[in-house]
């Protein structure tokens, strides 16, 4: 009998994203549903572990990105270390942030959520735990010593598993100039409604010598898919009124759209300049934000339209919590 959910990745990275690669192959080949079937087993992994009864614990220890994010957010216990780089970076390859995460990041403190999602930011350990990413920092010369006492956990307390993880946690400084310590700049520019209103207001706040992560957010948002960033920018914003079910399901259908090139090629033209021939040069179409109108940003958010194709089912859940997220 098991009491809880242990999971921790294998060597340097937790989870690296992978996933895109094998994906971005098939769908090139003509096999466009290899990517929907993943992605609609993937989402419903997610779903699960967000609303599993017993508690999850989950090691993160170097990059979390993508779909290692999905894998250990959604748990109830989020254990990070110095050595985490957390990051979503699919507008840099014309994708949007899924794995449940317009869910996530939406909780996030004030619009943190819409900076983390749009720029790709990477984040430390310390940054992870001060905005709810992580519930406990837990130095990597100490993950054995906390590995060892939850080996001998007997009880799906979340309570006593709290309480064991505390022995073992710190907290960590939050570095200077790190993006967290100006959560009013972020606010004040990412809550504009427009990703175009907040690019300028990024700029505006550049210009006053607001610091070096404004600057790389700046940069960050006008080198992605201009497309992805304005369908990003409407997901994460529906996020914050709906449940993680009804977020999985939105992403779905958006994943599935990109997959299928309907409005735009941009997810192959990122993973061709950013995964297969590094010149980290994409030619994005549409190319620029002014070019793009809701019509287009509309066209992924409803259900596809091919008579093979199924909406994302989740299977019913009872007598399980809601999302450990929703606790932010």
């Amino acid at each position: 009998m098991f009491y809880y959910i242990w999971i921790q990745g294998k060597g340097k990275a937790f989870c690296a994203g992978g996933d895109v690669s094998t994906v971005f192959h098939n769908v090139t080949e003509g096999n466009w549903r290899f990517g929907a079937k993943y992605l609609w087993n993937l989402y419903t992994l997610n779903y699960i572990i967000a609303t599993f009864c017993k508690p999850q614990v989950s090691i993160l220890n170097g990059i979390v990105m993508g779909g290692g994010a999905g894998a250990s957010i959604h748990g109830r216990f989020r254990v990070v270390t110095e050595n985490v780089v957390f990051a979503m970076p699919e507008t840099e390859i014309g994708l949007s942030p899924d794995v449940g995460s317009s869910y996530f990041l939406s909780r996030l403190p004030g619009f943190f959520g819409e900076y983390v999602g749009l720029t790709g930011a990477r984040l430390d350990g310390a940054e992870m735990l001060a905005c709810g990413l992580a519930t406990h920092f837990v130095p990597f010369a100490r993950l054995t010593l906390l590995e060892e006492a939850l080996n001998k956990v007997n009880t799906a307390d979340p309570a006593i598993i709290s309480a064991i993880i505390d022995e073992f946690s710190q907290q960590p400084h939050l570095r200077e100039g790190c993006a967290y310590h100006r959560l009013d700049i972020i606010d004040k520019c990412f809550s504009r409604r427009t990703v175009e209103e907040i690019l300028s207001a990024l700029e505006r706040e550049a210009a006053n010598k607001g610091g070096a992560w404004i600057s790389k957010a700046v940069q960050s948002l006008k080198k992605a898919s201009p497309i992805s960033l304005k369908i990003s920018l409407r997901s994460i914003r529906e996020g914050r009124l709906q449940g993680v079910g009804q977020c999985l399901i939105r992403e779905y259908r958006i994943s599935c759209h990109m997959l299928r090139k309907e409005v735009s090629k941009d997810f192959f033209e990122g993973c061709r300049a950013i995964l297969l021939d590094k010149d980290r040069n994409p030619k994005w179409e549409p190319s620029r934000l002014e070019l793009i109108s809701d019509q287009m940003v509309d066209r992924y958010f409803p259900k596809v339209d091919d008579e093979e194709w199924e909406d994302l089912a989740l299977p019913v859940r009872s007598n399980s919590p809601a999302s450990a997220m929703s606790k932010l």
